[in-house]
């Protein structure tokens, strides 16, 4: 018996994610009326389900008592809800983790729905004559995607269904699947890391390892600026895409051939992605820079302070900061003077001390070093943490310092004297060049207040320690 008069609420179960909602239905001599699917007051009661994004509805009508359907996990997410009639219904988390095995059962009438998600196996049977339910889903189906099955009868599950299942009609598909010790576990939905070969990429490889739901990809693999971006992939697989890409030769932007090319991958590139993420519900993350701001404030540069670039490569990572922060799932990881495994500030030090060569560093400029491998973990703990999505400021923590300080501490540590390297002014320092040079910012210290919330900061000088003396 369909109840009615009830208020919008949703009950939460003991698989993570699957959560059955009660339904207002309004009825009279003449039947009834329901709202079976309303995002904004669903939201309102706090039913947090406002990113599902359904793009089909189907109906299933069985005439019989007793119908059953098999245990079925699919890879997308699904609102089912009954239109006439009644259900027994039995889900089964077929994920990998931690929840794997765990089962649910309810019956739902037209005041009932359940959201299963992805991986979540589910199955019905039919308590009453001319039962109809409707489901929601938000992707489409696709002879490519992974499906993963349970024997209605396995015993480890043991779904207590209230006929028994030697008395109901079931498809001979479904007799035949496997049982829970046999079943494959749907995978999580997959993580791409584009610009897998550079610094960060490869810091980020370190990070998450060869799992095989983790796809790296350089520029040869994965051409970000192609027109058939949007169908090189099955794009409804991927949870997450880390863009460690980007033209970040500061200097080059300035000619034009540079200018051409770092709008190319910082801006129209990321748009691109930008638009893969919005229409299939996946998270981006976005990796920004200092150069956003023209280093004149007083003070470390919080998170919503406004931009004002200088050149043309900060003009370009702004512009893409813009277009990432409209997705619905994102974190822009704001960072600064970054070393990582390759050429950079501090090898470049290192081999000048070891050759006997003493270098003019500019004193002018102020910021934290920050390590590649720190970026890649903070990036991995705001994705696995749930962190809101918006702007993070990832950098080494810990006073602030000069090119010059840090050049001088790089020296010490690698048994050379300090007083070697010598400072000068960013305008000296490039008084002779011949190429264009970009402006760079005085400041680049900025606000870890927020970051810190989420993930441990990285002290520099400890982190600048263990990259110079990987073995101490």
């Amino acid at each position: 018996m369909t109840a009615f008069g009830k208020q919008l609420s949703v009950t939460t179960t003991p698989i993570p994610g699957l959560v059955v909602l009660d339904l207002p239905v309004h009825g009279d001599s003449r039947g009834w009326f329901k709202e079976n699917w309303q995002r904004e007051k669903m939201t309102a009661a706090g039913i947090d389900l406002p990113d599902f994004g359904p793009v089909q509805n189907n109906i299933s009508f069985n005439d019989a008592v007793g119908t059953t359907r098999g245990i079925h996990a699919e890879p997308w997410d699904k609102y089912v809800s009954v239109a006439t009639g009644r259900i027994f219904g039995a889900w089964v988390d077929l994920r990998e983790g931690d929840t794997f095995g765990a089962v649910y059962t309810t019956e739902l009438d037209p005041s009932k729905a359940i959201f299963v998600p992805r991986g979540v196996g589910n199955s019905y049977q039919t308590l009453e004559p001319d039962t109809a339910y409707t489901y929601l889903v938000n992707d489409h189906w696709s002879p490519d995607a992974t499906y993963t099955f349970l024997n209605l009868a396995d015993e480890t599950a043991a779904v207590a269904w209230p006929i028994p299942l030697d008395q109901v009609e079931i498809s001979e598909k479904d007799k035949n699947h496997p049982r829970l010790a046999d079943v494959v576990p749907m995978p999580p939905k997959k993580v791409l890391v584009t610009g897998a070969n550079g610094q960060l990429g490869r810091a980020l490889r370190a990070e998450y390892g060869d799992q095989p739901w983790i796809e790296y990809a350089g520029r040869e693999d994965l051409d970000l600026t192609a027109p058939d971006l949007g169908t090189a992939r099955r794009w409804r697989d991927y949870g997450t895409i880390i863009n460690a890409a980007a033209f970040t030769k500061v200097d080059a932007a300035e000619t034009p051939e540079g200018r051409t090319a770092a709008w190319a991958a910082n801006v129209t590139a990321v748009a691109a992605l930008a638009r893969i993420a919005t229409l299939n519900g996946i998270t981006l993350v976005h990796v920004s820079s200092d150069y956003v701001f023209d280093g004149a404030k007083d003070g470390a540069y919080g998170e919503d302070d406004p931009v004002s670039p200088l050149g043309v490569y900060g003009q370009t990572k702004a512009a893409g900061d813009a277009v990432v922060s409209v997705v619905p799932r994102h974190y822009i990881v704001r960072t600064s003077w970054v070393i990582g495994d390759g050429a950079n500030f501090v090898r470049t030090m290192a081999s000048l001390a070891e050759r006997g060569i003493d270098p003019k560093v500019v004193d002018d400029q102020i910021g934290r070093l920050t390590f590649t491998a720190d970026i890649a973990a903070a990036i991995r703990r705001l994705i696995d943490g749930g962190a809101p999505s918006g702007v993070y400021n990832v950098t080494g923590d810990g006073e602030p310092q000069s090119w010059f300080e840090a050049a001088r501490e790089v020296f010490r540590l690698t048994g050379h004297d300090p007083e070697r390297v010598s400072g000068t002014s960013t305008a000296d320092y490039f008084s002779a060049a011949t190429a264009p040079v970009s402006p760079r910012p005085r400041n680049s210290v900025l606000d870890l207040a927020k970051t810190r919330a989420w993930t441990p900061t990285a002290p520099t000088a400890q982190r600048l320690e263990g990259y110079l003396t990987p073995e101490a």
